[in-house]
């Protein structure tokens, strides 16, 4: 942790530096110190970043949480009645195949401007990674285990939630751990095109306005945004799975 406190500082460092003798011109590029001061305004005396930050998170939590949790049950759904997802898959091969950047026109003219359009875009970019990652780890399960505990007297219901499930959560995890951080970018790319509020609005009112080092506090941002709710994840999946 020390090693990689020591590594950024000294990146900052050099970035402030190569800004301020020439190398890096601070108009493209901005300056490290440009960055703390827009980050200490907009937190601390204006505090106006913290409901930016407050609807982003908002919009991503919503939405991944509603996605996981449908793409979970759709996904079981699927396994356990393989007709219904021979009849379906053709159609969510191709829902998944539009790509939701371009449908955020289509969800603004349906949800409006608001934090609905924003959680619609999330949510479908949750619902499928989940949705793949909860089928193939339910599909991933050993047919050793699968013919003992039919072997064994189990009932199909018990092998299903005692023996498939339990086999498949540290593939859906993943699934679920990779559909947060795209949760996050879908709702932010919503914010960049159209929004009332959001760190995405205020990402494209800062380029608009040519305020580098703006646009440069709030990507770093998103970027300890986006780690820190990985990192959660990852430390929920540990202690989850500490059974294995």
């Amino acid at each position: 942790m020390l090693g990689h406190a020591l590594f950024v500082i000294i990146v900052f460092l050099i970035w402030e530096l190569a800004a301020a003798r020439g190398p890096l011109e601070p108009t493209f590029f901005g300056r490290p110190s440009g960055i703390a001061r827009y980050l200490y305004k907009g937190f601390v005396t204006e505090g106006q970043l913290w409901l930016e930050l407050g609807y982003t998170v908002l919009g991503a939590g919503i939405s991944f949480v509603g996605g996981s949790l449908c793409a979970i049950a759709v996904g079981l759904v699927f396994v356990k009645f393989p007709r219904i997802h021979r009849a379906t898959e053709p159609y969510t091969t191709l829902l998944n195949a539009m790509p939701r950047i371009a449908l955020v026109p289509l969800f603004l003219l349906w949800f409006g401007l608001g934090i609905g359009s924003k959680i619609a875009v999330g949510f479908s970019l949750t619902f499928f990674i989940v949705l793949s990652a909860t089928i193939a780890g339910m599909r991933s399960v050993d047919r050793d285990h699968l013919l003992l505990s039919r072997a064994l007297g189990a009932t199909p219901s018990q092998i299903f939630f005692k023996v498939m499930l339990p086999s498949a959560v540290p593939v859906i995890f993943s699934g679920v751990r990779l559909g947060l951080i795209f949760a996050l970018l879908g709702v932010v790319g919503a914010e960049l095109i159209a929004a009332e509020h959001g760190l995405g609005q205020t990402v494209a009112y800062l380029q608009a306005t040519f305020n580098v080092d703006g646009v440069m506090a709030i990507l770093i941002l998103l970027s300890l945004l986006g780690l820190g709710a990985s990192s959660l994840m990852s430390r929920l999946e540990r202690n989850l799975l500490a059974w294995q």
